[in-house]
């Protein structure tokens, strides 16, 4: 067995960094609150009757300097103000159809742009969703498909899925009137038309502005980081051996840097997959109809992974200490289970030993980025200042 050491510190930067977030009003928006409360609440969400003006649009950031050169977007390049206004859309309420429930609601600064709820129920219907929400973080260099399955090409196409799904922001058949909201608002219009140009309050405008703001959102200030930039001491004695292990175990699919390589693996969580092609549960293959492609799933980045929790697709594993136990010795076998895997004489799996576990565990704990939660830029429009 594992010990809970490691999940400690996890869920002590969780409860460290959501503290700081909260005292400064900058990682979950007033919706998100609301969002937990009874549906029979009197008291509408703030951020569905925001401010007439928006506050001064902040800088949008720049990509990290030791991080992969940033893919062109021509047609949609990020500036301040198509941030600024991606930004606002990400908090609005206004975008679902009950005016209580934003991107953010399931997608919190606090938890980098993820929630710590296995499957969400904070959509406008309450109903439990059939996968995790995923981080948002470093989206940017995502150049194979967004979603747990690829299914959304780019960022522009990402965000249309959640605000018409009928159980998450609600306005399938009724995107004319969450339209007729945001262009009487007495802020965006001029907030689309510095993005944009004039006459610009579309529909493809909101989803370019949304996806602005999230291919900005950078995550590059971890332990892991600085000491990749020569700006701190060598890691302990453990971190080390856990950097070894990673390296060994872990890094061809989550490959350093992005900690991800975008790809499709089946990790072996399920032995079967039903039979109905179109169902989430098939994973990647719902998608490409291939059999190959069944109960795959996009590799999450393992950047901030200690405070991320819970983990996989849907989110089935509670902690760390789970996720290393699945890979030493719960893996199940299927047709499609990536052969990185395969063993030997022995079941699928990654062989190490507990003390390796251990500290693999150390140096996961060295991906989380502080500065992402608490970074204005980022934060909630409506209740703080860039």
């Amino acid at each position: 067995m594992i010990p809970a050491e490691a999940h400690r510190r996890g869920l002590a930067i969780v409860a460290l960094l959501a503290s700081a977030a909260s005292a400064g009003a900058l990682g979950a928006c007033t919706s998100e609150a609301s969002v937990a409360e009874p549906e029979e609440s009197a008291s509408p969400p703030a951020a569905a009757s925001p401010p007439p003006s928006a506050p001064a649009a902040p800088a949008a950031p720049t990509p990290p300097s030791h991080f992969p050169a940033l893919p062109p977007v021509p047609d949609n390049p990020t500036t301040g103000p198509g941030f600024a206004l991606g930004r606002r859309l990400f908090y609005d309420a206004r975008l679902s159809r009950t005016g209580t429930v934003s991107c953010a609601t399931c997608h919190e600064q606090a938890h980098a742009f993820t929630i710590p709820e296995a499957l969400p129920a904070r959509g406008v219907t309450k109903k439990p969703l059939e996968r995790h929400a995923p981080s948002l973080v470093n989206l940017a260099w995502a150049d194979t498909g967004l979603f747990w399955d690829g299914g959304s090409k780019n960022l522009e196409s990402l965000a249309l899925a959640p605000i018409t799904h009928v159980d998450e922001m609600g306005r399938e058949g009724d995107l004319e009137a969450m339209m007729r909201t945001i262009a009487a608002d007495a802020a965006y219009p001029a907030m689309f038309e510095a993005a944009f140009g004039a006459e610009s309050v579309t529909i493809g405008n909101v989803m370019r502005g949304l996806a602005q703001f999230q291919r900005a959102l950078f995550s590059a200030g971890s332990r892991w980081d600085a000491w990749t930039l020569g700006q701190s001491g060598p890691f302990s004695a453990d971190e080390e051996l856990g950097r070894d292990v990673f390296t060994r175990a872990c890094a061809r699919c989550h490959t350093p840097g992005l900690f991800t390589d975008a790809g499709f693996h089946n990790n072996g969580l399920d032995a079967s997959f039903g039979d109905d092609p179109e169902a989430p549960r098939r994973g990647r293959g719902r998608v490409t109809f291939s059999a190959d492609d069944v109960g795959k799933y996009r590799t999450p980045t393992l950047r901030n992974v200690a405070v991320t929790a819970p983990y996989m697709h849907d989110g089935r594993f509670a902690t760390l200490e789970a996720v290393v136990a699945h890979y030493r010795t719960g893996m199940l076998e299927s047709a499609s289970l990536d052969p990185g895997f395969v063993r030997a004489g022995a079941p699928p799996g990654v062989t190490m030993s507990d003390a390796e576990a251990r500290a693999l565990l150390s140096f996961l704990d060295l991906l989380t980025d502080p500065a992402l939660v608490l970074d204005p830029r980022y934060a909630n429009p409506f209740t703080t200042s860039p």
